[in-house]
Formats: C-alpha cells, sequence, structure tokens
C-alpha cells in the first residue's frame, strides 16, 4: 500500500511542481499576472486553477495520512500565486517523506472513514486507494493541467508524466 500511495503521490506532486514552474516562467515572459492563472475555469460552476491543485495535495496527503494511520495535516487554503501553490505541493510532499512503509501494513484492509458532501462514507483500505484518492488526485491534477495549457502556457505529456 506504501508503494501504491506514496511513492506516486510524491512523483506527480513534483511533476505538479514543474507545470507550476513552467506557467510561472510563462505568465512572466508574457507580463501576465501568474493570479489570472490561478483563477482560471473551465466552466463557472468548477473549481478556479488554485482549487484544484489545492485539492490535488489534499487527495495525496489526506489518503497517505488515513492509510499509514496519522492525522491528517491541515492546511489553509489561502494559496493565490503559483509559487504559494508550489510551496502547498512541496509541503504536502515533505509531509509524505515522514511516512514509513511499515505505517501502512494492514492499511490495504483499513476502514477509512470520511464525510462526503455532509454525509458518512466508509472504505476499505485498498479500494479507498484505487477507487477514490488515486482517480480523484489525477482528476485535479489533469485540470490543473489542462488549465494552464488552455491559456498558453508551453506544456506537454512529458510534463504531466515526468521522466522515466
Amino acid at each position: 500500500m506504501y508503494a501504491l500511495s506514496v511513492p506516486v503521490f510524491d512523483r506527480y506532486l513534483g511533476n505538479l511542481m514543474n507545470v507550476l514552474d513552467k506557467a510561472a516562467a510563462s505568465a512572466a515572459d508574457r507580463k501576465i499576472d501568474d493570479t489570472v492563472l490561478t483563477g482560471m475555469r473551465i466552466y463557472p460552476d468548477m473549481f478556479p486553477m488554485s482549487r484544484q491543485v489545492q485539492v490535488a495535495a489534499d487527495f495525496a496527503k489526506g489518503a497517505c495520512a488515513r492509510l499509514a494511520g496519522v492525522e491528517v495535516p491541515k492546511y489553509d487554503d489561502n494559496e493565490k500565486t503559483l509559487a504559494e501553490l508550489n510551496a502547498r505541493c512541496q509541503k504536502t510532499r515533505d509531509f509524505l517523506a515522514t511516512l514509513k512503509p511499515e505505517q501502512f501494513t494492514g492499511s490495504e484492509t483499513r476502514a477509512v472513514k470520511l464525510t462526503l458532501r455532509g454525509e458518512p462514507v466508509e472504505f476499505v483500505g485498498l479500494p479507498y486507494l484505487t477507487g477514490f484518492a488515486l482517480p480523484n488526485f489525477f482528476f485535479h491534477m489533469t485540470t490543473a493541467y489542462a488549465l494552464l495549457r488552455q491559456a498558453g502556457v508551453p506544456l506537454g505529456k512529458s510534463d504531466f508524466v515526468g521522466g522515466w
């Protein structure tokens, strides 16, 4: 469970940080205030790009904390700039680095209790990770990537998936 979670979230948060760096460089080159990018949405009822990054980081830290049996770190959702979003990703990666494989022993069958849209929901560890946490993490990461790409940030698939 550790191998399916911590290294995966860590790698892709690192990739997201590189995407945010490219977005910052692109904004600077084009003399665009980067909050224009962080405020972009695909549609008015969807989260802005900044919230997409926040939620991706939340899924990474939340899933790993719950599976490791530790308290989920609480972050204020006050990031407005690309640099602040990048720092949130780094803070999440720093948290992930504190987790050890032995903390995940037995987590594939551990009960994971959440409240979603005001309703209590209970998962079992492995389906929680593979069917809920990872898909949600990648949904929000992909949406952030797509918003930046649509804004003209020169990104490609290799920026999303990273190097081999």
